[in-house]
């Protein structure tokens, strides 16, 4: 099977293709630099001959994107739409990858794949733009919405955290947000195994199975690091504001996964264990 992975820098992109190449398959990795998917002519000289084509690029800078949504459209909508296009017309199917932020955050049980999408930042009106360009031009699509992820091949909560509780001593972590931390490895696995399944064009939710809260996460990550996880405090989103609204739940369902016989990532906690010693220490 012939792959093309748009993004290829980026966190996840990396352990998408380092699974690849491990299992033998044939991957062409493509970052900014070697493709730029707002260019059509571009994004279809590259789509063509290949078999699937996954999406990871993305404007992903949630706050610079409140001032500039605009550019962040380019990125996330309408990059989308040049690839699913140019993957119809090749005949390869398209996976998305999308995210937590097109809901609005006031659930109080976990989001299902069809509920009404809701997004209270530019970010997220500007990724469920790129679902709905998907789902226009791409009848053979995947759209994978995820959330929290963390990884060893780029900046991530974890090593963020770990880093400020050696250099402070104490830190504070917002108790208000809750969602599911998600290790860029399982959801690369997540992906293939959709493909190789061969699951039904859709919507699906990729992210760890159980919920925790960013101040659970941060006592969780400040331990594996060989601290004591007391020196981490609770506090509120009240008292870490940022310029783009963060959805206070964003726990995600996983009822199509199981519809489509594709087995969930398992808990977050038990995956962060798996996961720390890799990630803490990043990419060479």
């Amino acid at each position: 099977m012939r792959w093309l992975v748009a993004g290829s820098s980026g966190m996840l992109a990396q352990d998408v293709v380092d699974l690849l190449v491990s299992r033998g398959d044939d991957v062409t990795a493509v970052d900014r630099e070697v493709l730029d998917i707002t260019d059509p002519a571009a994004v279809g000289s590259a789509v063509a001959g290949h078999d699937v084509v996954v999406n990871c690029a993305a404007w992903t800078a949630v706050d610079p994107a409140e001032a500039q949504e605009a550019a962040a459209f380019t990125v996330n909508a309408v990059g989308p739409q040049h690839l699913a296009r140019a993957a119809h017309r090749a005949g390869a199917r398209l996976v998305q990858i999308s995210t937590d932020y097109v809901f609005d955050g006031h659930a109080d049980v976990p989001y299902g794949e069809d509920d009404a999408a809701a997004p209270r930042s530019a970010y997220g009106r500007t990724k469920l733009a790129g679902e709905w360009a998907v789902r226009a031009e791409a009848p053979d699509h995947l759209i994978v919405r995820t959330a929290w992820l963390y990884g060893a091949g780029g900046p991530c909560f974890p090593r963020t955290i770990a880093r400020a509780a050696a250099e402070r001593g104490a830190l504070q972590v917002v108790d208000d947000q809750r969602g599911q931390p998600t290790w860029t490895r399982d959801l690369a696995d997540l992906v293939v195994r959709l493909v190789d399944a061969g699951a039904p064009s859709g919507t699906y939710h990729g992210t760890s199975s159980g919920e925790t809260t960013w101040y659970g996460f941060a006592r969780a990550v400040v331990e594996a690091a060989g601290m004591d996880p007391a020196i981490v405090a609770p506090t509120t989103s009240e008292g870490a504001a940022r310029p783009a609204p963060r959805p206070a739940y964003s726990v995600l369902g996983h009822e199509a996964l199981v519809r489509a016989g594709v087995a969930p990532v398992g808990d977050w906690a038990e995956r962060w264990r798996v996961a720390a010693d890799e990630v803490l220490a990043g990419r060479p």
